[in-house]
C-alpha cells in the first residue's frame, strides 16, 4: 500500500469502536516505517453532545494502547460524501467502518451501499462483535468476471501483511454447471499464481441456489478473518460477487468484509 492512513468513521457506536480497534490491527501489520495515522470521522450531524475531551480521550488510547499515532478530525454534513471527502484529503489507503445494523452505519440510511458501490478506496465493513486481533485465513470468492480478478493481488497483499492463507471458493448456481469446468481451471489458475508468490492457497468448489450463504458458511468453517469481494456490479448481472451478492454477504455476515470497487476495465492479469 503505497498510502499509510487509515480512515475510520465513528459514532460512538459500540459497533464503531469495534472497527476502531480492528483499524490498530491492520496499522500494526502493514509493516510500514512510516506512522499509520488513524482518522476519526464523526459521521453525527448533531455534535453538541460530544465534548472535545471525548476525541482526545480516543487519540490518547490510541497512542497508549496500540502504539499507533491517532489524529481527529470532525467533519459535519452529508456521511457519504464526508467519508469520501475526508478520505481524498487524507489519501487514504483503506476505509474501515463499523455496520450497526444490517443495512447501515447509524444514520448512514440507504447511502452505506451506495457508499460500498462507489467508494474510490477499500472499504472493511465490520458487523460482528468479536474478531481476533490479526488475521490467518482470507476467503477470495471467485466467478469469472474480469472484476472479481481483480481481487486476488489484494488478497496477496493482505496476506503477506498478516503471513495469513488465502481461502479461494468458486461458487456457482446449480442451474450454471455448464460453466463448472471454467470455474475451477480458473480457480486452479489462480491457485497457482498465489502460491507463486509466497503465500499458503487452497481452492474449493461449491454449487447451490443462494450463493451468499454458501460463502459466509464457508467463511465460517475456515475460521476466516476477512470475505473479499468486489462492490460494483458488471452490465452482465449474470455473474456474482460484484453486485446484489455482494450486499448480501455485507449484510450477512459477521465476518470483517473488504469491499473494492473494480478500477479496471480494459486489462486484467491472467494467471
Amino acid at each position: 500500500m503505497s498510502q499509510n492512513n487509515i480512515l475510520v468513521p465513528i459514532d460512538f457506536s459500540a459497533q464503531s469502536l469495534i472497527a476502531l480497534e480492528q483499524s490498530y490491527s491492520l496499522a500494526k501489520h502493514t509493516g510500514s516505517s512510516v506512522t499509520i495515522t488513524v482518522l476519526l470521522l464523526d459521521v453525527i450531524n448533531n455534535m453538541d453532545e460530544y465534548s472535545k475531551s471525548k476525541f482526545d480521550k480516543l487519540a490518547k488510547q490510541g497512542a497508549t494502547q496500540s502504539d499507533i499515532k491517532t489524529n481527529i478530525m470532525v467533519a459535519k454534513g452529508n456521511p457519504y460524501k464526508q467519508i469520501i471527502k475526508t478520505a481524498k484529503e487524507i489519501n487514504a489507503m483503506i476505509i474501515v467502518m463499523g455496520l450497526n445494523s444490517s443495512e447501515s452505519i447509524r444514520n448512514m440510511g440507504n447511502n452505506a451501499f451506495r457508499f460500498l458501490r462507489e467508494s474510490p478506496y477499500p472499504v472493511i465493513t465490520i458487523k460482528g462483535k468479536s474478531h481476533r486481533k490479526g488475521c490467518k485465513n482470507i476467503v477470495l470468492p471467485l466467478d469469472l468476471t474480469q472484476e472479481t480478478r481483480e481481487k486476488v493481488n489484494k488478497a496477496i497483499e493482505f496476506a503477506k501483511f498478516y503471513n495469513a492463507a488465502i481461502r479461494v471458493i468458486s461458487v456457482r448456481l446449480r442451474k450454471d454447471r455448464h460453466r463448472e469446468n471454467k470455474l475451477i481451471f480458473f480457480s486452479h489458475q489462480v491457485q497457482k499464481f498465489i502460491k507463486s508468490k509466497g503465500v499458503t492457497c487452497t481452492i474449493k468448489t461449491m454449487e447451490g441456489e443462494d450463493i451468499a450463504p454458501l460463502v459466509i458458511d464457508y467463511a465460517n468453517e475456515a475460521e476466516a478473518d476477512l470475505i473479499m469481494i468486489m462492490s460494483q456490479p458488471e452490465i452482465n448481472f449474470k455473474e456474482l460477487f460484484v453486485g446484489t451478492t455482494a450486499q448480501k454477504i455485507v449484510n450477512l455476515s459477521e465476518i470483517p468484509v473488504l469491499s473494492i470497487r473494480p478500477m479496471r476495465r480494459k486489462s486484467v492479469a491472467n494467471y
